[in-house]
């Protein structure tokens, strides 16, 4: 059973039932059922390991304890049965801890209990329960797991199958709706994103026509104003080179794969052929969360790896995207990499603008235009220039073809060596 998504409040939340027949398709559940679900109540605390050492609980999660008065209510049924007798036992999956607390409470010694308390495979706990009772070291077996349970009524072992009791089942609800009601919350708090964006950066040694860069700014502006939309969100730009996105935590979850991949990067490179720079930033206010997100960013420009901060500041990316770097030195042998890097190398010597057309780039690479028009349009297709509106002029004839080579990107690459 896992809480789905309702109301902010406990009280007023719907279920969604997620049956299974075996304790381990809980993880095929949680997969399907995705961000759907604010909160998560497993029927067992066996589901709930399956779950989570499967690594697929990205939302709060609980489950309903089979210690405690699920265990006392076993241990009275096995008193009064001569069937059972539960000083000579084993138990799995419990504390070995809360088994002896609980003996003790009934005042039942604890000299005769075997405790296995990892949960591992059906066939595992079977045997280790089988084992005992074959050296006669116990009398009966307790379990948490239905598959287990099943298995050693097939072969005569004497079993008893800890259930949930109605009290254990209403506080594990109520501490389900609690952890849906503050995931809520924490959904709805504020999130900043900076995007930055280095060819707009102008300089003194490359410096491009300022049209060209109003032009860029507002093709970009209207690229995030459509993702923005996307995910209820809203963009504007902050100054020549950057952009702010105001979200809640719960859009930028979803667009950023739960804060695994920065936002906006792979359209924006796609359709514009340039790279950006992203910064997340939770917070109380906006102020906030755009100091934590202009930290981030910071962050970001500096390790190449965390890109979001949560309101404290800490980071909400783990460290593991330097296998990508590995991968740096092979698109440096494409044949678009090399013309610009022999571009740059011809401009760096002139001291020329980074805007050039056909004519410009094939006297410096020594080829005709026809070839150089060619080459320049590979660059475009490996994202490695922009083509700027053609000039235009009362000369007949076509107007002149300009390209702004993103020489950046070179620089980005020896950086990442």
């Amino acid at each position: 059973m896992l809480m789905g998504p309702g109301s902010t409040g406990p009280l007023n939340a719907r279920l969604i039932a997620a049956a299974y027949r075996d304790e381990q398709e809980a993880t095929d559940k949680v997969l399907r059922l995705g961000s759907a679900i604010d909160a998560y109540l497993f029927a067992s605390p066996v589901p709930y390991e399956f779950a989570r050492k499967a690594g697929v609980l990205t939302m709060p999660a609980t489950y309903v304890p089979l210690g405690g008065a699920s265990l006392h209510e076993a241990l009275l049924r096995g008193t009064l049965d001569d069937r059972y007798d539960p000083t000579r036992a084993s138990l799995d999956v419990l504390s070995r801890a809360d088994v002896v607390e609980a003996y003790s409470e009934v005042d039942l010694p604890v000299d005769g209990i075997h405790v296995h308390e990892e949960l591992t495979s059906t066939a595992q706990l079977t045997s280790f329960h089988e084992g005992l009772w074959r050296r006669k070291a116990t009398r009966m077996a307790i379990t948490c797991v239905r598959g287990v349970a099943e298995r050693l009524e097939a072969i005569g072992v004497p079993v008893m199958r800890l259930r949930p009791t109605n009290a254990g089942v209403r506080s594990a609800l109520q501490t389900a709706g609690l952890l849906g009601a503050h995931h809520r919350l924490e959904e709805a708090q504020l999130g900043v994103v900076i995007v930055d964006v280095p060819t707009l950066r102008d300089s003194s040694r490359r410096s491009t026509p300022r049209y060209w860069r109003d032009e860029l700014r507002l093709a970009l502006h209207r690229l995030l104003l459509q993702e923005a939309h996307r995910i209820n969100a809203t963009a504007h730009p902050v100054d020549d080179h950057t952009f702010m996105v105001t979200a809640t935590r719960g859009s930028l979850v979803s667009a950023t794969e739960g804060f695994r991949q920065p936002p906006f990067v792979e359209r924006i490179k796609a359709e514009l052929g340039i790279a950006i720079e992203v910064g997340i930033g939770m917070g109380r206010t906006t102020q906030d969360a755009e100091t934590h997100a202009r930290a981030a960013l910071s962050r970001a420009q500096a390790t190449r790896q965390s890109f979001a901060v949560d309101r404290e500041g800490r980071s909400l990316v783990p460290a593991q995207r330097a296998p990508q770097r590995q991968q740096t030195p092979e698109p440096l042998r494409t044949k678009g990499r090399e013309t610009l890097m022999r571009l740059s190398e011809r401009i760096a010597e002139e001291d020329g603008p980074l805007v050039v057309d056909a004519e410009n780039a094939g006297r410096m690479l020594g080829v005709t235009p026809r070839t150089a028009r060619r080459l320049l349009r590979t660059l475009v297709e490996e994202g490695l220039a922009w083509p700027l509106p053609p000039n235009r002029t009362l000369q007949p004839g076509r107007p002149r073809q300009l390209y702004r080579l993103i020489v950046e990107k070179l620089d980005k690459d020896k950086a990442g060596k």
